[in-house]
């Protein structure tokens, strides 16, 4: 993988509020996530991990609290962020390259080219086939080639381990592990451990 180092920052989110239909998903959640490190975001399912997650990639408005992002040249925090959702928001009528090389050029700060990403995740032979003919763990694993072809120094992962078997869970921590290691930082939903040394958790929900 092509070795980065990226700026120190920190993200901080003071007593967020999460509502929807009018009742009251979550209050006064708040951490602080700096570069080099991690947080596994745990909570029974409805807790709000995926909502809390939405409210740091700019896509729900939460109903109280605050969320800032101090360094990386005050650039917002949408333009830093690596979003890997519970489903893998990949178009299946391309190929596993043409999704690769859309959301690199979306996202912008290339990283690895698409066929080094495949290959780093263990896929380094579907290049060429649509992402439609390929298993769920396949997909899972296209999906999270995504975080390699364009370096962002956050990544916000929903349920980053799912439909993955135990080497490709392995794989994803390595790359965690690396990420962690040029200064990025992770917050990851999850109802596991994420497999990395230091990770805090917070807990939302009863």
């Amino acid at each position: 993988m092509t070795q980065i180092r990226y700026q120190t920052f920190a993200l901080t989110a003071e007593g967020l509020v999460c509502r929807r239909g009018g009742r009251a998903i979550f209050e006064g959640v708040g951490f602080r996530l700096a570069s080099g490190e991690a947080i596994a975001l745990t909570g029974r399912n409805g807790a709000g991990k995926s909502s809390l997650i939405a409210m740091l990639c700019g896509r729900l408005r939460p109903e109280g609290g605050a969320i800032r992002l101090d360094g990386l040249d005050d650039m917002p925090l949408a333009e830093v962020a690596h979003l890997v959702g519970h489903r893998d928001g990949l178009k299946v009528a391309l190929t596993a390259t043409e999704n690769l090389r859309f959301a690199q050029d979306l996202l912008g700060t290339p990283g690895l080219n698409p066929t080094e990403a495949l290959a780093t995740v263990g896929l380094p032979h579907v290049g060429a086939l649509p992402v439609g003919y390929l298993s769920a763990g396949q997909r899972r694993r296209v999906a999270l080639a995504r975080l390699l072809v364009a370096s962002r120094p956050i990544w916000l992962l929903d349920e980053p381990f799912a439909a993955l078997d135990t080497g490709s869970q392995a794989m994803l921590s390595g790359l965690m592990e690396v990420h962690l290691a040029a200064g990025g930082a992770i917050l990851a939903a999850t109802h596991g451990p994420l497999g990395l040394d230091g990770a805090r958790e917070l807990r939302i929900g009863p």
